[in-house]
C-alpha cells in the first residue's frame, strides 16, 4: 500500500536523525511503499562490484541508500528554514502543502 508522503521528488530536505544528521540535499527518488526517500549525498554506501560491460574496471562504487522519510524535514523555499509540512485546500479546490513556519504554499 502506498503511503501519503510529506516530501516529493525534487524537494530540498535536511536530515534530522541518523549518521548524516544536519546534511542537506535534494530528493532523487521517493519510495512510498516503504516510506523511504533517496537524498543526494546522504547515506552513501560503498558497493564492491565485479567488472561488467557497463563498468569494465569494476571496483568500489558509491551509491545513495534510502533513508526513512521521518528522518528528513523539508526546507521551505520561501523562508529557508526546515519546517513541518501542513496541507491546505486552496481557493480553486486543489490541495497544497504549506510551510508551518511561514504559512506559505510550498508547491509550485
Amino acid at each position: 500500500m502506498a503511503h501519503k508522503m510529506h516530501v516529493k521528488k525534487g524537494d530540498t530536505v535536511r536530515v534530522i536523525a541518523g549518521k548524516d544528521l544536519g546534511k542537506k540535499g535534494k530528493i532523487l527518488e521517493v519510495i512510498p511503499d516503504t516510506k523511504r526517500v533517496i537524498v543526494e549525498g546522504v547515506n552513501v554506501v560503498h558497493r564492491h562490484t565485479r567488472p561488467t560491460r557497463e563498468l569494465p574496471q569494476g571496483g568500489i562504487v558509491e551509491n545513495e541508500a534510502p533513508v526513512h522519510a521521518s528522518n528528513v524535514q523539508l526546507i521551505c523555499p520561501r523562508c529557508g528554514k526546515n519546517s513541518r509540512v501542513g496541507r491546505k485546500v486552496l481557493d480553486n479546490g486543489k490541495k497544497a502543502r504549506i510551510c508551518k513556519k511561514c504559512n506559505e504554499v510550498v508547491d509550485k
